[in-house]
């Protein structure tokens, strides 16, 4: 195998890690940490990205208006949090039918608002050639920009006060309570702050796939993939599981298709949770 496969297919791995980690980051707050079982995830990551296409629309940078995309989806999800899902902690099937509900609304607000067709958003970075391959510079700013996520969400969380206030919170309520916790404050900024990086991540996925009203539904189902493979360990679960499909979309999608490439993931996700039912992170005590 020449270097130059071996180059491309390297990218490709690196790329498909990246783009699972995008859909799945806010999940894996959301889920993972929170137990919120959140039907309209997929939304959020198509509303990060109708937000980025709107704010473009009046010229402003793409990077200004991703990173205004993810404070957008923020403060809709702490309005969402306050107003619906705060009343429906430890009711599972009730967050499931809410949250249904509430992505069927955010699809027929969308293609009321934007229309059903799809559009895209244009970003410019140029390429690098690599004999007869070409290689989007934008798709390796993606894969620095996923990993940057995921190292600074984890020490937000293990390194901060913030982040061990939150941990005790979602591990123990009542204890945190005891202790004069605002418990009901913390629930709200961590469902915000998963909230905002799906909406950057549909915001960076934009110039990738385009938009459109329905365009969640094609996210989420690998969102919860992931993050339920990765296991008790949110992030490090996230971690693994998005390199172990990252590998074997990648190597797949170079040697066949991209459509097989994607049905190799399914295959792999089955087997994982058949071997390790608690996912990859099962065994462990704690951590995130």
């Amino acid at each position: 195998m020449a270097m130059v496969d071996v180059l491309v297919i390297l990218y490709q791995i690196l790329f498909s890690m990246s783009f699972f980690i995008l859909i799945s980051l806010g999940l894996a707050i959301i889920f993972g940490m929170m137990g919120v079982i959140n039907l309209a995830q997929g939304e959020f990551i198509m509303l990060g990205a109708y937000a980025c296409l709107w704010l473009t629309k009046f010229h402003i940078n793409f990077w200004v208006s991703a990173l205004m995309s993810g404070l957008i989806v923020g403060l809709f999800g702490i309005i969402i949090e306050r107003a619906l899902i705060r009343h429906l902690y430890g009711r599972i099937m009730d967050t499931l039918l809410a949250t249904w509900g509430l992505s069927l609304l955010m699809v027929g607000l969308v293609t009321t608002i934007f229309g059903p067709q799809e559009a895209g958003v244009d970003v410019q970075l140029g390429k690098i050639e690599f004999g007869d391959f070409s290689i989007s510079i934008y798709n390796l700013v993606l894969i620095g920009i996923s990993a940057a996520l995921l190292i600074l969400t984890y020490l937000l969380w293990r390194h901060t006060r913030f982040g061990l206030i939150v941990r005790g919170t979602m591990q123990n309520p009542g204890m945190a309570s005891a202790l004069g916790i605002n418990t009901d404050k913390y629930y709200m900024l961590t469902f915000g702050f998963g909230s905002a990086i799906t909406g950057l991540g549909g915001a960076l996925i934009a110039p990738l796939v385009g938009t459109q009203p329905t365009m969640g539904g094609f996210y989420v189902a690998k969102a919860f993939v992931t993050v339920i493979s990765g296991g008790a360990a949110p992030l490090t679960g996230t971690l693994y599981a998005s390199t172990i499909f990252g590998v074997t979309d990648g190597v797949i999608s170079y040697a066949t298709t991209q459509v097989l490439g994607e049905i190799s993931v399914l295959l792999v996700a089955i087997v994982l949770l058949r071997l390790l039912p608690s996912g990859i992170t099962g065994r462990f005590n704690g951590g995130i």
